[in-house]
């Protein structure tokens, strides 16, 4: 096929040419802008509503349906963080490229058509949401991306569609997916790396000018293409100032509730008596309490303990379990007030002699000693154990009920 004529195509050409430099200049110059306010920028912003610039480049892998080759891709968004894990941007791309050397819309460059300009070109709108993952006060963040937009898709093709009655370019939607990973490198300033797959529903730099010469080629319409880009992130406003502590509350006023200033356990809410000498065993209104541990109940059986017994069971009235339990009151008494020392005292009724009833007494208020040391009772709080004998009778021995009653051991307390 004959190659066009130069006249009828020169000003379409001039004019390709002159849009291509002036969108490269635009895109220099806002990222050049970036660059120039991230250099300051000191506050960090990913918080909601937090508006940034994202200028970035990169290459295009293309289809190898396209038949163009490897390309500079470049493009500039502006984003707005939705909350501190999702962003969303509204980019605009540019992507110029040259067809490759086996491409049959190769041999229809245009005589006069400069080989170092690039030969097909496409601009794109369109907005994509990034999620990203982590901690939004991490350095690393990586992301998962999609979006949606509209390309238009024009090169020196248009120039010649144009001469045969086809349009000599035209809108066609395209989605991305991809991910990528941003560094925050500053308050307010981060880079982004990103791998993308860009699905383009291309229907016109291939089958308009395919159509519009004659060649009988086939129509396709969706290309697949990669896009690595690297890209700046600068976001404007200040960081939402930090929450003012809560005020600290002052401490409640000291309550007489809280307060026991004697240290005898009663508060001086309830101590009737506030100044109590230490040690001094105080009842519920903390005033000196007398303690009576009494042992009415333990008695012992008729002349026992014999000398060299021991055990104190064999030796008790029966029951004998009533008189254990009224012993095992008495050594919870004394663990609840450690405090306190105790006198052991041994009594007898009046059959006997004297000198045997006073070894008697003794036996059982020593058998009793031993019983309160052997559960737990420190052997130092019992001050003295002592005999009276028949000499302090707390029943008539004229009876055996009596009699009874008066072989008792007493535990007086010692404070």
């Amino acid at each position: 096929m004959q190659r066009p004529a130069k006249g009828w195509a020169d000003a379409s050409i001039k004019n390709v040419e002159r849009r291509l430099w002036m969108k490269r200049k635009a895109l220099s110059a806002l990222i050049a802008l970036a660059l120039v306010g991230g250099a300051s920028a000191t506050v960090h912003a990913q918080d909601s509503g937090t508006w940034y610039i994202a200028p970035r480049i990169g290459a295009v892998i293309p289809d190898s349906d396209r038949k163009t080759d490897t390309s500079v891709w470049g493009g500039i968004g502006v984003g707005v963080w939705v909350n501190p894990h999702l962003a969303v941007d509204f980019e605009y791309t540019i992507n110029n490229a040259d067809f490759k050397d086996n491409s049959w819309r190769r041999n229809q460059i245009p005589a006069g058509w400069d080989r170092g300009d690039k030969q097909w070109e496409n601009v794109g709108l369109g907005v994509s949401a990034r999620w990203f993952f982590g901690d939004p006060g991490s350095a690393w963040r990586p992301y998962v991306m999609a979006g949606l937009g509209a390309m238009r898709h024009a090169a020196y093709s248009g120039v010649l569609t144009s001469a045969t009655g086809y349009e000599n370019d035209g809108w066609d939607p395209f989605a991305t997916v991809g991910g990528g990973v941003q560094y925050n490198m500053s308050e307010r300033v981060a880079l982004r790396g990103e791998i993308a797959a860009r699905y383009d529903h291309d229907n016109n730099t291939m089958n308009n000018l395919a159509e519009s010469l004659g060649y009988r080629v086939k129509r396709k319409s969706g290309f697949t293409d990669g896009i690595v880009s690297v890209g700046l992130v600068y976001s404007f406003g200040t960081a939402a100032p930090a929450a003012a502590p809560a005020p600290v509350a002052p401490p409640p006023a000291p309550d007489c509730h809280s307060l026991d200033d004697d240290k005898d356990g009663v508060n001086n809410c309830d101590d009737r008596c506030p100044d109590t000498p230490a040690g001094t065993i105080v009842g519920p209104d903390g005033c000196p309490q007398k303690v009576v541990i009494d042992l009415r109940g333990v008695n012992f059986k008729f002349d026992r303990p014999k000398k060299g017994e021991h055990k104190i069971e064999p030796t008790l009235q029966v029951p004998t379990s009533d008189s254990i339990a009224i012993l095992d009151q008495a050594i919870d008494a004394l663990k609840r007030y450690p405090e306190i020392k105790v006198e052991l005292d041994g009594h007898t009724d009046s059959v006997g002699t004297d000198q045997y009833n006073q070894g008697l007494s003794e036996r059982r208020a020593q058998i009793v000693a031993d019983y309160l040391t052997a559960h737990g009772v420190d052997s130092s709080r019992i001050v003295a154990v002592k005999g009276f004998g028949e000499t302090q009778p707390i029943d008539t021995n004229a009876t055996k009920e009596g009699r009874a009653r008066n072989r008792r051991t007493e535990i007086k307390v010692d404070q």
